[in-house]
């Protein structure tokens, strides 16, 4: 992604349908970052080139949702980190949407920042990493929104989530503390991963 990579500040593309609401995240957001407004999909399609690091896309638009912009990102082989920013509440069916982090307006200017800082750490990491990253940050949004009950959808995740885990264990210790605080809004619980330092000191 070209926008960590070069002198510029970080690339940061808001979708969203109420138009005062996304010229409010960009008035946030722009003091460090260089932030695109869209107000629909089509738009967000247009604007979402290969330089954008984060996208924080409204579930709810006309025309085109988020869910539909962010399986044609997809398709399109945009690989920036996405965060879906909307009042619909999750779902087991965020289970296989390709998205990062889920966050349920109202936003706080704080809550915006951090999810732009977390995704922007979260890019450091390998690919399967980041799976693993967003599988737990769907997992903690679930069990938020009270929907931790064992579905299929559910049990997939967790199941994944045990694949990646025992797969990353070697490289995943080899992250600090500091480095999983920066890449999540809220630590997830001892059960989805062990601490590095106490891995790395197990016999």
């Amino acid at each position: 992604m070209a926008g960590t990579d070069s002198d510029g500040p970080p690339v940061v593309l808001v979708a969203d349908d109420e138009a005062e609401l996304a010229e409010l995240y960009a008035h946030w957001l722009t003091d460090e970052y260089e932030v695109r407004v869209a107000t629909g999909g089509e738009e967000a399609l247009e604007l979402a080139t290969d330089d954008v690091d984060v996208a924080l896309l409204d579930r709810r638009m006309p025309m085109m949702t988020g869910d539909e912009v962010l399986a044609a990102l997809r398709e399109r082989g945009i690989n920036c980190r996405v965060a879906m920013i909307t009042a619909v509440e999750p779902d087991v069916d965020i289970v296989d949407m390709p998205f990062d982090d889920y966050l349920v307006k109202p936003v706080t200017r704080e809550e915006l920042h951090s999810v732009v800082s977390v995704l922007l750490s979260r890019a450091a990491f390998d690919s399967r990493t980041q799976e693993f990253f967003a599988l737990a940050s769907k997992k903690a949004t679930l069990e938020s929104a009270q929907k931790d009950e064992p579905t299929t959808e559910y049990k997939r995740l967790t199941e994944r989530m045990e694949q990646l885990r025992s797969e990353l264990d070697e490289t995943l210790t080899e992250y600090s503390n500091d480095d999983f605080e920066a890449a999540f809004r809220e630590l997830p619980d001892e059960e989805t991963f062990e601490s590095p330092e106490s891995t790395g000191s197990a016999e």
